[in-house]
């Protein structure tokens, strides 16, 4: 996989043990609308999953709210065996009533069900990482972590993420088990967890930005950033993703899709590189601190 277009996005470690492409996949949009259900198309769903592996992309994001279900079950059907270098990271802590509605439950026991049905529907017996997708307010998180850190030693979870997060709570987190790995929403437009990401470099932890694109938002068709984009040959989706590679060597971003063709076109934006100068023009068009011509 050393050539593939993923290993162009260059590599980290996760966890000090487990390599991977830095540009990975994040598998929540295989699923239905608004999060829930089924994929209109299966089939279609099993191929991005399978054409993400042939691009060299080894790190896949998922998380058991996705469906409820749904991905965690669509990789292991589409993936299985899975090749030794491929590293799963999934989440757990959120509960599903509908499309579109996510509600934090951290209580023990819950959060013990939801890696042992995350291990059964991935077909696993270890998960590489397991994330805690937020903190219920409700439930002390050194009692949350307390379960996770259990299944830790009874050797059915690797490494330990938080989603969601500030430095205080990730030094929280830190004093009942290792951190190794932090996801929360960021992206060009959305830097409001800049201090997280400044925390994380310092402390070599993975940075794992969700909603890389804003969901889009960055790659409709005359946005702010559409003028830079074309001005360097790029989808405006590519130059979001070339700009998160760039921004820090921690930052794994994991843009989803439920096509091909934009999976192609998202592991092709580790091939971009710009000048110091020319990112700079970029983010300030991001802020807003300049105009676009």
């Amino acid at each position: 996989m050393i050539n593939t277009p993923a290993a162009k996005s260059g590599t980290f470690l996760l966890g000090g043990d487990l390599e991977i492409h830095r540009l990975g996949y994040g598998a929540m949009r295989i699923t239905g609308e608004g999060i829930w259900g089924e994929p209109k198309d299966a089939d279609t769903a099993k191929k991005v999953l399978r054409r993400a592996i042939e691009l060299g992309v080894n790190f896949i994001d998922t998380a058991d709210a996705y469906g409820p279900e749904v991905s965690e079950r669509l990789i292991g059907e589409a993936l299985r065996p899975y090749p030794k270098e491929l590293v799963i990271a999934t989440k757990g802590g959120l509960t599903r009533t509908g499309p579109n509605q996510w509600h934090p439950v951290g209580r023990p026991e819950y959060l013990r069900q939801c890696v042992e049905m995350s291990l059964r529907r991935l077909k696993v017996e270890r998960i590489d990482l397991w994330q805690l997708h937020r903190i219920d307010p409700k439930v002390p998180v050194e009692e949350s972590l307390g379960a996770i850190k259990d299944m830790q030693k009874e050797g059915k979870i690797r490494h330990v993420g938080l989603s969601e997060v500030d430095a205080k709570e990730i030094e929280q987190a830190q004093k009942v088990l290792p951190i190794v790995s932090v996801q929360n929403m960021y992206n060009l437009s959305e830097r409001k967890h800049e201090a997280t990401l400044n925390y994380c470099e310092q402390h070599g932890l993975g940075f794992i930005p969700w909603f890389p694109v804003a969901a889009g938002k960055l790659a409709q068709k005359g946005g702010m950033l559409q003028h830079a984009a074309e001005l360097h040959q790029m989808t405006v989706a590519q130059l979001s993703l070339a700009w998160l590679l760039h921004r820090s060597k921690v930052v794994l971003p994991i843009p989803g899709t439920s096509s091909v063709q934009h999976l192609e076109e998202n592991v092709a934006a580790a091939q971009f590189e710009l000048r110091a100068d020319e990112w700079q023009a970029i983010e300030d068009e991001a802020q807003g601190k300049i105009k676009t011509r």
